[in-house]
């Protein structure tokens, strides 16, 4: 009953503290927020953002363990990694093995979160907790049992495998899926951003596998720990020494084997996939650009101009509303350590998916060539200066913005100076970027449910 009553304490202040948090940080958002940045004897890198209006402590623990580390035979190994490790962690010294049930009622008592989750280029864990000191050093203390303990037991996976097989069935049946993979295939010409999780793929992951795969990459030394909140340099210093404490600290500390790059594309090419569908499904795109790219902000407003901004963008304008060939189309870039792609998406009725295929093209076409007007690229500009403080209002966001900085290795300023460089972007800027990063005559085009 008295454990009960501390849950319950526990998650009701939890919930009270988040409820504050928007209010907070609305205020103090376009405030400047120094990033300390220091490494620790084991290699282990730390970012921190000190807030002290709430008290709230976010962590985020990002590995070089993400997909384009698996093997192409053993695609979505990073992502049943991720997905198994809160499901047990085996006993350590006077500390009892936890199964997942266990271990769910442990977060629970806490009040606390916590999980893992991998992506192309990273697997994270992340911890959210109150600062007050007695929950924070359990939540840290369970978290880096989860993190240097966990078990990956097979029967547990086999309930797993069965269930992922099954959603891989049922995405199967859908035109979005079909188009999706096609896509990526051949935007990706065999790198690893182009593989994704199959039935074949899935049986091939064994618990061995991921055992493997965890020890070759998750080590202090590798990590990246972001951290905002309410604690002090030293506090977040310990809290990191901890968090990794249970992981072998004489690990393998080579650099991991490089990743090639994205090959650049040599030719358009056409797919149309036949599929009885009430929508034509169309993708077009080419690599576009790793995160570190310079271009950046200039690629960012010129896409709100292109396709990124809704219903004011071109492709709205020309495809929707002057024609009316699609309800919604958008264009974006998705940069990582590599080229993510650059994809223009809509779906249309099968019988219109040409006529909206030409028109698609000839504005990606004329905006390569031309670049924005003025008036554009201002109201590109104030859109996105006036929402820059929505992306800092909360210690989350707040967190995956200083974890963006960390992982791609950005000025420490980068947020200081960021209304500074958006503004700073001409015309001939967003322009000359397009034209550097973008090929029309090249690109994948991708149609999955279209009329013959």
């Amino acid at each position: 009953m008295k454990r009960a009553f501390q849950h319950l304490h526990a998650a009701a202040v939890l919930r009270g503290a988040f409820a504050l948090a928007a209010a907070a940080f609305a205020a103090s958002a376009q405030a400047a927020l120094p990033i300390e940045h220091w490494t620790q004897p084991s290699g282990a890198k730390i970012y921190l953002v000190a807030t002290h209006a709430l008290p709230i402590v976010d962590v985020q623990i990002d590995f070089d363990a993400g997909s384009r580390r698996d093997p192409a035979a053993q695609a979505g190994l990073a992502e049943a990694t991720a997905d198994m490790l809160d499901k047990g962690i085996r006993a350590s010294g006077a500390a009892p093995a936890l199964d997942e049930n266990a271990l769910g009622e442990a977060w629970a008592d806490l009040g606390a979160n916590f999980g893992a989750g991998a992506g192309d280029d990273r697997l994270s864990f992340s911890l959210r907790t109150l600062a007050k000191p007695e929950l924070l050093d359990q939540a840290v203390a369970l978290a880096a049992r989860q993190i240097g303990e966990p078990t990956f037991p097979p029967d547990i996976w086999q309930r797993e495998r069965e269930q992922i097989g099954a959603a891989l069935k049922e995405a199967n049946t859908k035109p979005g899926t079909v188009a999706g993979r096609a896509y990526a295939k051949a935007v990706y010409g065999g790198h690893p951003y182009g593989e994704e999780m199959t039935e074949a793929t899935l049986a091939r992951i064994s618990v061995e596998d991921m055992r493997q795969r965890y020890a070759q990459t998750i080590a202090p030394c590798r990590a990246k720990l972001s951290i905002v909140g309410d604690v002090t340099r030293e506090q977040a210093d310990r809290i990191a020494s901890a968090l990794l404490a249970r992981l072998p600290q004489q690990g393998d500390c080579s650099a991991l084997a490089p990743v090639a790059e994205v090959p650049p594309l040599t030719a358009a090419k056409v797919e149309r996939i036949p599929f009885d569908s009430a929508q034509a499904h169309v993708l077009i795109g080419q690599p576009g650009y790793p995160r570190r790219d310079p271009d950046h902000f200039a690629l960012t407003l010129g896409n709100y101009v292109l396709g990124g901004g809704g219903f004011v963008s071109r492709l709205t304008d020309q495809v929707r509303e002057k024609r009316g060939l699609a309800y919604s189309v958008y264009s974006g870039f998705g940069p990582g350590l590599h080229a993510g792609a650059f994809t223009v998406a809509f779906q249309t009725r099968p019988d219109q998916a040409d006529a909206a295929l030409k028109v698609a093209r000839d504005v990606l076409e004329k905006f390569v060539a031309d670049g924005p007007t003025e008036s554009e690229l201002q109201a590109a500009k104030d859109n996105l200066i006036g929402g820059f403080p929505l992306l800092l209002d909360s210690n989350r966001k707040l967190l995956g913005n200083v974890a963006n900085i960390a992982w791609n290795d950005l000025p420490l300023n980068y947020l200081d100076t960021w209304t500074e460089r958006v503004n700073a972007i001409t015309v001939a800027d967003v322009k000359a970027a397009f034209q550097r990063k973008l090929q029309p005559e090249r690109m994948v085009t991708v149609i999955v449910g279209a009329k013959p």
